[in-house]
């Protein structure tokens, strides 16, 4: 990992902002926070070259947890109790940011959590930068259902994410007629052979939709399952809210084209902002090594924290949580905001389509940023996010 010696040395020196990274290089969600990781680094270096914050430079403890909730709850009280350290960069799964919200609330300390995940959840010592459920699962749901139909067989890893999220989309498809025909939970070491089952039960049962929330290397198996049965993305895609570019480089084979995920964010967005964005990422981290979701937003978080950083002038969590709430930036993805009412941050949703070349094509996307509701209280149901949000197709496939 290019230049993790180098910033890890500059943690040591005099005259810096420290702060905690802490995400895993190994296990089961090495995939995920490798790309949050080289997000982060990006991030780090570009405002370290343009002088650092208020003269000093920002100097990461970089620590790997490797997928192992008990090794994210000794780290964290570690990097807080131990290195003097206020501020904490990192967790992917739901179960390591569980496994870190204790600490952090025990020791006054701040969390930056940038991956999207199952809402429902509130502390006023984390920065939620990733998508809540109303940014995330709604915006697939909206998109399938019209265009594939209203029954889903769902698959997921065993963990609360997947849970939750198929709790969520059973509420959605209730209101419409439609119906979950199966429900898996597989375990992270989950080989092909599992999921070959679970994708030929899809198509005995007749489901539109095999709606996945596999994380991990799973998310591989899934797919190869998927394409040894022969099967038409166009009748029944596999749609996703795990899957991104590094899992389609990461394959031993190229997905067909038509699989479905709902992101803010895929690295063929058109802007002069992501493709400055994106060519920095490559030459950092060489060419094969895709920009996604994960690392936008890990990327656009620290931007969020040195701006916060440079108002505060202080590493306090309660001052920068202050100067956070309601703080706007250009980010790859668009113009981000922490909304001041949840601590959750206004982004911008997408539907991406596998395309040839281990892409993403975007084929419907919001107009602007959508507020984040993670407990779904302004929900009114389907049929209106199109029209209160502005959601536009950019190509009908169907």
């Amino acid at each position: 990992m290019s230049g993790i010696g180098e910033l890890q040395e500059s943690y040591r020196s005099e005259g810096t902002w420290p702060v905690g990274v802490l995400y895993s290089r190994s296990g089961i969600t090495a995939i995920a926070e490798t790309s949050q990781l080289q997000g982060t680094l990006l991030a780090v270096s570009e405002i370290n070259a343009a002088g650092g914050v208020l003269g000093k430079p920002i100097s990461p403890l970089i620590l790997d947890p490797a997928s192992d909730p008990q090794r994210y709850t000794q780290l964290a009280s570690s990097l807080l109790m131990d290195r003097g350290v206020t501020n904490i960069f990192g967790c992917s799964a739901s179960y390591s940011r569980k496994a870190v919200v204790p600490a952090v609330e025990r020791r006054g300390g701040l969390l930056w959590y940038s991956i999207g995940y199952e809402g429902f959840e509130y502390s006023s010592n984390v920065i939620y930068t990733g998508p809540a459920p109303n940014q995330l699962h709604l915006p697939l749901a909206e998109y399938l259902f019209p265009r594939y139909g209203r029954k889903l067989m769902c698959v997921g890893t065993d963990y609360l994410f997947p849970r939750e999220s198929n709790r969520i989309m059973r509420d959605l498809l209730s209101e419409i007629g439609g119906s979950i025909v199966g429900e898996y939970y597989l375990p992270f070491g989950a080989q092909r052979d599992a999921f070959v089952a679970v994708v030929k039960e899809a198509r005995s049962l007749g489901a539109d939709v095999i709606f996945s929330t596999v994380v991990g290397p799973g998310i591989a198996a899934l797919y190869d399952a998927y394409a040894a049965e022969n099967l038409d993305p166009a009748v029944m895609p596999i749609a996703s809210l795990t899957t991104n570019e590094a899992h389609l480089q990461e394959m031993w084979f190229e997905p067909r084209p038509g699989h479905i995920v709902s992101a803010p964010y895929f690295e063929t967005v058109q802007s002069p902002r992501n493709s400055s964005f994106v060519a920095n990422y490559h030459q950092r981290f060489g060419a094969k090594r895709p920009a996604d979701a994960c690392a936008e937003a890990a990327y656009f978080t620290v931007l969020l924290f040195a701006r916060a950083l440079e108002r505060a002038g202080t590493l306090d969590p309660e001052r920068l949580r202050t100067e956070v709430l309601g703080l706007e930036i250009s980010a790859p993805q668009g113009v981000v905001m922490v909304d001041p009412d949840n601590s959750h941050t206004y982004l911008w949703p997408r539907i991406g389509m596998t395309e040839a070349g281990r892409q993403f094509g975007v084929v419907a996307e919001f107009k602007r940023a959508m507020k984040p509701d993670p407990y779904l209280v302004n929900y009114v149901g389907l049929g209106r996010i199109d029209r209160d949000h502005g959601y536009e197709e950019i190509d009908n496939v169907r």
